[in-house]
């Protein structure tokens, strides 16, 4: 599995990234944008599914917010692969890493489970809805704590 890793840093576009005076350091920061949009736009959604903003119609701001967590998402899993390659070995053997990547995931599921849970309801499961939507947030949070972490250890 490390012939893998250290065949991903070899790329051509991972050794560009790691030579490039300006190329690493856009990335980064469409990364950190990315991020800031997903989290911004899922607390936002999820906050209303609690019961925030109710002056705003709920079908509308959460469709709305899932296209711009959809977008953005991809936008961070791009960004976020390429900053993996510049150091597929090291990040691959942190365990603050592979733990981000599970939290990933699990919130992944949480989307999944919500939206099937809207469909199999039309929108109206408040009390599951709600819990999906606290989990979500607490997931989210933890994806970007663990994140900050990587860069520290």
């Amino acid at each position: 599995m490390t012939e893998f890793f250290a065949g991903i840093e070899q790329l051509a576009l991972a050794r560009w990234l790691k030579g490039s005076f300006i190329a690493y350091p856009i990335v980064n920061a469409l990364h950190i944008m990315s991020i800031g949009a997903l989290l911004t736009s899922v607390m936002l959604m999820d906050l209303r599914i609690c019961g925030a903003f109710r002056s705003l119609p709920q079908a509308a701001f959460v469709a709305l917010l899932r296209h711009i967590a959809l977008v953005a998402f991809a936008g961070a899993l791009v960004t976020g692969s390429l900053l993996f390659s510049v150091k597929a070995s090291t990040y691959a053997a942190m365990p603050v890493f592979l733990a981000k990547m599970a939290l990933i995931l699990l919130a992944g599921m949480n989307f999944l489970a919500f939206t099937r849970l809207r469909r199999a309801t039309g929108g109206d499961a408040p009390a599951r809805g709600t819990t999906l939507a606290v989990l979500s947030m607490l997931l989210w949070t933890s994806v970007l704590f663990a994140g900050r972490f990587i860069g520290f250890l």
